[in-house]
């Protein structure tokens, strides 16, 4: 009873964010929740049976985090988790009331978060997780991270909230000094890539420092090989060979760390097996490498948030693509956020659009690409890109900040969750 008349009006506001307009509104009765029930988040996340899993950092989150699970599910385990676009408080809370009832319980045995390195921080305060997984340190939002000591920093407060184990990514410098000042009574757990897979991504893998030496065979789960959407993983005591949702390292990196972390929390009751299907079986996060078919069109969306991954999924566009469309949003407040990368390798791009269209033509004009048009109305750039006839190479594809993305979404009317 004691959050049940916040619950009422938490739903109440949700009802009319809806009416108002379908499929937005997300985090809004989540915000008055936390205004009226300032304790409702906290209590919440501390009552789940088998306790908490966390998963934070720079970049791959959402798709770690909907492997992870995936394989804690396929194990049989009732998971509650949040969409990718629920990683802040208000948020997360929002996420909370889709599955709470009129006392505010939410069913389960198990909560799996991704949380904002910011917000997660301050969510943690007075809340224990089992298990925190640490996936990476970049380059990221500099308006609100304005150096990657400071997102170690929040990153580490996370981490200290873990009572039983800490899964960190042993290829990122920050996150392996992070890792030696864990306390001697929470068990550390490492995921990585072999050399050659390092070797074969001659930009590296985006993190702000690349730990000196490489995870080996035996000391924690290790990405041994990539091609395309394959990959290959060793768990010191058997090799998978695993599908990935999209093209790149970057997503076998995702795949070893949900490995990792699933292992870490079943223990006894992980099957390999169990875990290679469901790993193998999921689709693309929205955005993230996702193929769908949007009026009649097969249709790739490229999530770009900052210059890593910008980088490594601009790099991961199948070679030859003929049919690109470029939309960059208003969350990009200064695009030369993303100068120091090159998109050379798009070699053409259709339209390029968004609120900063011009800024971003500007930048993939100097790395040498071609453009047929720039349109900053987004809505009639998307009709006109699908109206087009199908590419004569590949299939086409969007690549778009995470303003343009939600904009996207509601445009083509995909509002459900991701």
């Amino acid at each position: 009873m004691r959050y049940g008349p916040a619950i009422l009006v938490g739903r109440l506001t949700r009802f009319a964010a809806r009416l108002r307009k379908p499929g937005g509104g997300s985090a809004v009765p989540g915000l008055i929740v936390n205004k009226i029930a300032p304790g409702y988040l906290k209590r919440t996340l501390s009552g789940f049976p088998q306790g908490l899993v966390v998963v934070s950092g720079s970049s791959g989150k959402s798709t770690t985090t909907k492997m992870l699970v995936a394989i804690l599910r396929a194990h049989g385990v009732e998971v509650f988790t949040n969409p990718s676009t629920a990683n802040i408080s208000q948020g997360l809370t929002s996420a909370l009331l889709e599955r709470a009832d009129w006392r505010g319980h939410v069913p389960g045995d198990m909560a799996v978060l991704e949380m904002d390195e910011g917000h997660g921080a301050r969510v943690m305060e007075g809340v224990d997780a089992r298990v925190v997984t640490l996936m990476n340190v970049m380059v990221d939002q500099i308006d609100r991270f304005h150096d990657s000591e400071m997102v170690a920093g929040m990153l580490a407060r996370i981490a200290g909230r873990a009572h039983e184990a800490v899964v960190v990514n042993a290829d990122d410098a920050h996150l392996v000094r992070l890792a030696a000042d864990v306390r001697s009574d929470v068990a550390v757990r490492r995921f990585g890539v072999s050399q050659a897979v390092l070797d074969s991504s001659p930009r590296g893998l985006g993190y702000t420092e690349t730990a000196a030496d490489r995870l080996q065979p035996g000391e924690g789960v290790l990405v041994e090989g990539v091609d395309g959407r394959t990959a290959l993983i060793n768990d010191g005591r058997s090799f998978i060979t695993t599908s990935l949702p999209a093209r790149g390292a970057h997503y076998a990196v995702d795949a070893a760390a949900a490995y990792a972390t699933a292992k870490t929390v079943l223990g006894e009751r992980f099957s390999v097996q169990t875990a290679n299907q469901a790993l193998g079986a999921i689709p693309a996060v929205f955005g993230r490498g996702e193929r769908t078919t949007v009026r009649g069109q097969q249709v790739e969306f490229v999530l770009i948030q900052n210059p890593a991954s910008y980088q490594l999924n601009v790099d991961s566009i199948e070679p030859g693509t003929s049919d690109i469309l470029f939309a960059i949003g208003s969350d990009v407040r200064d695009p030369s956020y993303f100068w120091p990368t090159d998109a050379s390798s798009l070699g053409h791009v259709a339209i390029v659009t968004g609120s900063k269209a011009h800024e971003a033509a500007l930048m993939l004009a100097y790395d040498g690409v071609e453009i047929d048009r720039v349109e900053p109305d987004l809505g009639r750039a998307l009709d006109d890109f699908l109206a087009a006839p199908a590419p004569a190479n590949g299939v086409k594809t969007i690549v778009f900040s995470a303003d343009a993305m939600r904009r996207t979404r509601a445009h083509l009317g995909l509002t459900g969750a991701e």
